[in-house]
């Protein structure tokens, strides 16, 4: 697959696949929900004569190209679901669906591996093994690429590719890295039970409120004394609740907020950590506390290979590849690369906001580009893979 050939290829496909991209932002449908979206990737696919796989997925589905020939088994990854945001872009194509945005690009993540699937379809007999597409649900209640693990669809696959858009980069850039790239995101809830009073006779009860403070201000000291200087870690509390009524001590009081990490031995020292102030601030004020974990997916480490394939792919494209700035952000890609190596980058879309806003937009001629990447990565793949293989057997 030239460069010329591929380029040229996907710049014809360009207004097809905003065509695409805008259907889908105009009805969006949350996790485990998006059973409109899956109707219309079907049809799309079917339209352009690529095979749905039987995997039992109750939203999202499997498509693959090729297996014509012998070879390895490469997947592209794309996420499907919304936001529970209410739109407020403006735009001629903007939600129909009210209280539901794309608001994270994953109409534009479903647009691109469909435009890559495109690509790779008019080329299926070249390819030497098959390339499998994960249109993923339930990205943002970090729970969908358990579904795709669960259906079994990545049993046989040597490796896993995904993107996510990126604001901040302008069109024709793309990052790529190895190791580390987007973080482990945990939720905690803490209820910590004391003994209601008159607020006037404080001594009567034991005050939640009080131990819910200094639990606030402790945790604060697990990034500064707890975590290396050279590791990364955020512990937010973003949100505390007690109490109905000026003059009532409460019996109760309850935090919650969020633990973002890069490295799973980080993760598990400050999980530890949290869980010991929390017990321990709670006894020294006479209350007690019930501390639950939201466990979100884990940090998102790239393959080096992998990411070395990549670059070589977008230099070959005549895109600009930079070393991107790790983000803090949860992603639950991260649960294939726990499986299989995986490889995971941010697509420069040169957008107005960041994710989650709900002004948020993004520039459509990343579309091509990021329909090319993948498609080219894809069977670039293919041949390493294959590459290896023949290695190892004639060693």
């Amino acid at each position: 697959m030239s460069k010329e050939t591929t380029l040229r290829s996907a710049a014809a496909l360009s207004g097809r696949l905003s065509e695409i991209r805008r259907e889908l932002h105009r009805y969006p449908e949350l996790s485990h929900e998006e059973f409109e979206t899956t109707a219309r990737i079907r049809r799309w696919l079917e339209a352009a004569g690529i095979r749905i796989a039987a995997y039992p997925l109750r939203t999202g589905l499997v498509a693959e190209i090729g297996g014509q020939r012998p070879g390895p088994i490469i997947a592209l990854r794309a996420d499907i679901d919304a936001l529970p945001i209410q739109e407020e872009t403006g735009l001629p194509f903007a939600s129909e669906h009210p209280g539901k945005m794309h608001a994270c690009g994953h109409d534009f993540h479903t647009a691109a591996l469909l435009g890559a699937a495109f690509l790779l379809q008019e080329r299926e007999a070249e390819l030497a093994g098959t390339v499998r597409l994960l249109f993923q649900p339930a990205e943002e209640k970090a729970s969908g690429a358990r579904k795709v693990v669960e259906s079994g669809a990545l049993d046989d696959v040597q490796a896993v590719f995904g993107l996510h858009n990126k604001p901040d980069l302008a069109v024709g850039t793309i990052g790529i890295k190895g190791g580390p790239i987007m973080a482990a995101a945990d939720g905690f809830i803490v209820e910590v039970a004391g003994l209601g009073s008159h607020a006037a006779v404080p001594e009567a009860g034991i005050d939640p409120i009080v131990t819910a403070a200094h639990i606030v201000t402790a945790l604060q000291s697990i990034v500064s004394r707890s975590v290396g200087s050279l590791d990364s870690a955020v512990v937010s509390v973003t949100k505390l609740h007690s109490g109905t009524i000026w003059n009532v001590i409460p019996e109760q009081a309850v935090l919650e907020g969020t633990i973002r990490t890069f490295d799973e031995q980080v993760r598990s020292r400050v999980m530890t950590r949290f869980a010991q102030i929390v017990e321990g601030v709670a006894a020294a004020y006479g209350t007690t506390a019930k501390l639950r974990w939201i466990e979100g997916p884990p940090p998102v480490r790239n393959d080096e290979a992998l990411a070395a394939l990549a670059w070589q792919e977008a230099e070959q494209l005549g895109l600009l590849p930079v070393v991107p700035v790790p983000s803090p952000a949860g992603e639950d890609f991260a649960v294939y690369q726990q499986l299989v190596p995986g490889l995971f980058v941010f697509l420069g879309t040169s957008g107005p906001h960041e994710w989650h806003h709900p002004s948020f937009d993004l520039d459509e001629r990343a579309l091509p580009v990021a329909a090319d990447f993948l498609a080219g990565t894809a069977v670039r793949a293919l041949s390493h893979f294959a590459a290896q293989a023949g290695g190892h057997l004639a060693g």
